[in-house]
């Protein structure tokens, strides 16, 4: 099964930051997953999502407004 992770946030630092932990976080696991970011803000309103960077897996927002580490990550690729 393909995760389909997203990260939502305008392309600042802290999103590029973000994307890199989760990419970290999903070879750490040896996952398979399709990554997107997100920067439209349009659609990251739609989504319910006030604070970036968020983190979003198989269209769940998990994570609002902070930077996880990829270890704080992997336990939420996998529930």
């Amino acid at each position: 099964m393909t995760l389909k992770v997203e990260i939502l946030g305008t392309g600042c630092k802290k999103c590029q930051q973000l994307e890199a932990n989760a990419k970290a976080a999903i070879a750490h696991r040896n996952l398979d997953a399709d990554i997107a970011h997100i920067t439209d803000t349009m659609e990251i309103v739609k989504r319910g999502v006030m604070k970036t960077p968020a983190l979003v897996v198989d269209g769940k927002v998990l994570s609002q407004g902070k930077v996880l580490e990829a270890q704080e990550i992997e336990p939420l690729l996998l529930a």
